[in-house]
């Protein structure tokens, strides 16, 4: 989901959790993988969604951070669309959310968030993997999102947390093969943002958020990097 930062009051919402800290950048940069969703993966099961997800040393070396930790771990979807302005945005705002996958017939799920222990937190992930009763299932969600991310793109979403409201303005999307991605920055916020992406394998869907002040393709590389986990 995204995640909110507070600069002014030194607090983000992030999992219904509020965390605190507005701090500055640090360097490192992740590269976009290639060949994301290879087409000939063999169907997994739910037993296989532990393993697909990364380490979180392997978000550490993604994000250019040593002290990130996982701090929340679900088997369930959220609900936040009364949360946001527009709720046909919810799945470009939010992650792992009920109404954006109600209908699709999945049938398991597991969802990280990780960031440094500390109140100055200087990164944010999310990862989620999804799973479904065939490939087709897990690509008519893909391409049911693709077109939702796109219609969103160029708009300014609000999200309130119920204390606060908050202005988040979402990029274009950018399409590669079977990834999606989409940056959106939070306003007035020193330049705190997020990408998003979305990728998908066999009858897996891979969603991943990565936060920080200095964004690139670090979302795009966690996704592609679960789904090079699906194949083994």
């Amino acid at each position: 989901m995204i995640h909110v930062r507070k600069c002014a009051l030194t607090g983000a919402l992030a999992s219904a959790v509020l965390l605190t800290g507005c701090v500055s950048t640090v360097s490192g940069k992740a590269e976009r993988a290639q060949n994301a969703a290879p087409i000939d993966a063999p169907p997994l099961r739910e037993s296989d969604l532990d393993r697909v997800l990364l380490s979180v040393g392997e978000l550490n070396g993604i994000m250019g951070s040593t002290t990130m930790t996982i701090t929340s771990e679900l088997e369930d979807m959220t609900d936040h669309s009364g949360d946001v302005s527009d709720p046909d945005c919810l799945g470009a705002i939010y992650g792992a959310e009920e109404p954006v996958y109600a209908g699709t017939g999945w049938t398991a799920m597991r969802d990280q968030v990780a960031r440094e222990p500390d109140e100055n937190n200087e990164h944010w992930v999310e990862q989620t993997a999804v799973l479904y009763p065939t490939a087709q299932d897990a690509q008519d969600f893909f391409a049911m999102s693709q077109s939702m991310w796109q219609n969103c793109g160029g708009d300014t979403i609000s999200v309130n947390d119920g204390d606060s409201t908050y202005l988040w303005r979402l990029e274009n999307v950018t399409t590669e093969d079977t990834l999606i991605t989409q940056t959106s920055t939070q306003e007035d916020a020193d330049g705190w943002a997020c990408q998003h992406a979305l990728s998908v394998v066999s009858n897996l869907t891979v969603e991943a958020w990565a936060c920080s002040y200095a964004i690139g393709d670090e979302a795009a590389a966690i996704a592609a990097d679960i789904v090079a986990n699906a194949e083994k």
